[in-house]
């Protein structure tokens, strides 16, 4: 025996879209229905564990190394497996082979179904299966004509229970073909072996302090009710939540809206012509509608019982194109940003359960702060370390704007820098007005924004007179010229490719060339990022390369959105080494966000993890990098 393809329909109490597998598959109802398997490519058999044990030899091969077990989003099967045979741990990672990795890595789309579309496969996935699911799989609404039931089992219906058994083995049918055709394309080994780290840094999750979560929930609950109070009393409304009702209200009081999204109801607040009742109400509403501070009720969900961690936050390539990491649940790649002074005796005070309505006008600011701080180590301390203006030194290194590259190996002033180049004057002579267009200009133009890009950036929030922006774009321009000429470069090289079938170079660190229907750009890693189905079609402004997207719709691009693949690519590509590095140190790596590493340490290492960071692969030995980094008793920015 050397493979397994396997498959298996579950059953869990807990929801798996809101918990994530590990939780899922930790709930004490959980167990699993079905599971499907093919030796050796061989016929699919399906076993119904309703009727039946896991028979001894698959239990034995599901722990043999020298077997390699092979799933459509195998951390599922892996996870699940592994608690229903009472493993250890988790199943090592290393013996499993994903055949959505694969896809994610070619940018094709992730869920089997779509995959298989993708692929145009003789055999597609049955989309019965949802209703089945919905069925067999999570628990249903007790009613007066199944009896007042909370589950349904196979003797509720046996035909049905017969057609989920065919899913389950068509899936596994499906998942042999795709994993056939994707070998035509593998994936590079190095990314397995960072897929492998991943699955251990999602197995060992973060620990939550569950004290400060509940307590936070429980002054969130508190606090709504007082602003809905407040709000019932302003309005005369029954239920001023209601979108509809707050509608009439405020067009009664001469505000029509289309919408009450968050950004047109800051709007609304900051304009100057609300009224001041108005525009009281609608503080409240945004009071009563902080969706940042709800990822409390998402931690409290979603720790493990067994050891109070979160597990499962991150989704290995799950950025279309570039293959960066995805957050998934309490979305540790979007967490506010926190600001106080005096964060740790503010959390003390909610750890304390104290009322922070005497302190603080704004609780839920507050609490958004604190967010961060709800992980924390399971040793003495957090070491976080982040690698410095990443995108822009990796962008001006494959431009060739040597001049930015020599301010990252000098001072490191890059906004004070890019003004003076702007503004064609010493650097000493940088006012803080000039900085802080050096600084957005820095942020927004790189991939052939404009001023567009600039306003999204929050230009005209810094200060920055609209009637400016166009001025400053044309100035970082000038300055940035081999950026520029860049973008149009990697066009026209793309755009080459696609219509002669012929390799392009870029320089001296991107190779561009077509094979079994897709385009890659290879990068100076060797890893290649992939467009499924390359063409040209017509743009705004002319012909332009175009690609199916993982939802199977075309997506047109240009030169500073490939610039912007690229870079973020490349810079994934550095994370992902550093990564390596601080793993075979010896680190225990808890979670990561874009260009941050967090490791749980009992001792302040700060130093040792930023030169591991810093420490350029063989690939970029040229390119100036930079880590910084702090230790902390709890997750935090410094």
């Amino acid at each position: 025996m050397k493979t397994i393809d396997i498959d298996i329909e579950t059953y869990s109490e807990a929801s798996l879209p809101d918990v994530g597998v590990y939780r899922y598959a930790a709930d004490p109802s959980f167990e699993i229905l079905l599971l499907s398997y093919a030796v050796d490519g061989g016929e699919v058999v399906c076993l119904d564990l309703t009727q039946q044990k896991l028979p001894q030899w698959l239990i034995d091969a599901l722990q043999d190394e020298s077997v390699l077990k092979i799933a459509h989003n195998a951390q599922f099967e892996r996870v699940c497996l592994s608690e229903y045979i009472g493993f250890d741990g988790y199943l090592p990672p290393e013996q499993w082979y994903c055949t959505m990795v694969h896809a994610m890595e070619l940018g094709l789309p992730a869920s089997l179904g779509q995959l298989a579309k993708a692929l145009q496969l003789d055999v597609q996935k049955d989309t019965a299966g949802k209703g089945l699911i919905r069925y067999f799989s999570i628990p249903c609404k007790p009613t007066k004509v199944n009896g007042g039931r909370t589950r349904n089992l196979p003797e509720h219906d046996p035909e049905k229970w017969e057609q989920y058994k065919s899913y389950n083995i068509q899936d596994v049918v499906v998942e042999m073909d795709i994993y056939h055709r994707l070998l035509k394309a593998p994936v590079e080994q190095s990314e397995w072996k960072l897929w492998y780290l991943d699955q251990r840094i999602n197995d060992r999750g973060v620990k939550l302090d569950l004290q400060l979560v509940s307590n936070a929930i429980r002054i969130t609950e508190q606090e709504n009710a007082r602003h809905l109070e407040k709000m019932v009393e302003l309005t005369g409304l029954e239920n001023p939540n209601s979108v509809a009702q707050l509608k009439d209200w405020l067009a009664s009081h001469g505000v029509q809206v289309d919408s009450l999204a968050k950004a047109k109801v800051d709007d609304l607040i900051e304009d100057p012509n609300t009224k001041p009742l108005v525009k009281e109400v609608l503080i409240l509403r945004q009071l009563t509608s902080n969706s940042s501070v709800k990822k409390y009720d998402k931690m409290k969900e979603i720790a493990h019982p067994t050891d109070e961690r979160a597990r499962g936050v991150l989704q290995f390539s799950g950025a279309s194109t570039t293959q960066r990491w995805a957050g998934r649940l309490i979305q540790v790649q979007n967490l506010p940003r926190n600001y106080m002074s005096d964060l740790d005796a503010v959390r003390g005070m909610v750890k304390d359960g104290d009322d922070l309505s005497l302190v603080f006008e704004d609780v839920g600011d507050v609490l958004k702060q604190l967010l961060r701080t709800a992980l924390v180590p399971d040793k003495k301390y957090f070491v976080i370390s982040d690698y410095s203006a990443i995108e822009a030194r990796v962008l001006a290194w494959f431009a060739g704007e040597d001049w930015v590259l020599d301010v990252f190996r000098g001072h490191g002033k890059i906004y004070e820098a890019t003004a003076a180049q702007m503004y064609n004057i010493p650097i000493e002579q940088v006012d803080s007005e000039m900085r802080q267009k050096g600084k957005v200009a820095t942020l927004a133009l790189g991939y052939q924004g404009s001023v567009g890009a600039l306003k999204a950036m929050g230009a005209l929030k810094m200060g920055i007179k609209e009637h400016e922006l166009q001025g400053i774009v044309d100035s970082w321009r000038e300055a940035n010229s081999n950026i520029k000429q860049f973008w149009y470069d990697l066009q026209d090289a793309v755009m080459t490719c696609i219509r002669t079938r012929q390799p392009q170079r870029v320089g001296d660190k991107l190779k561009i060339y077509r094979k079994s229907g897709f385009l890659f750009i290879e990068l100076p890693s060797g890893r290649a990022l992939s467009y499924p189905k390359p063409h040209i079609t017509q743009g705004k402004f002319g012909d332009v390369p175009a690609y199916m997207g993982e939802r199977l719709t075309v997506i047109d691009t240009y030169g500073g959105k490939l610039v912007e693949n690229v870079v973020q690519a490349t810079a994934r590509d550095i994370l992902a080494n550093g990564l390596l590095k601080v793993s075979d140190a010896g680190f225990d790596i808890v979670f990561h966000v874009h260009d941050e590493v967090v490791i749980e340490s009992d001792i302040e290492n700060v130093d040792q993890l930023n030169a591991l960071l810093a420490d350029n692969p063989d690939w970029c030995k040229d390119l100036p990098l930079g880590a910084e980094g702090f230790s902390a008793k709890y997750y935090q920015k410094d």
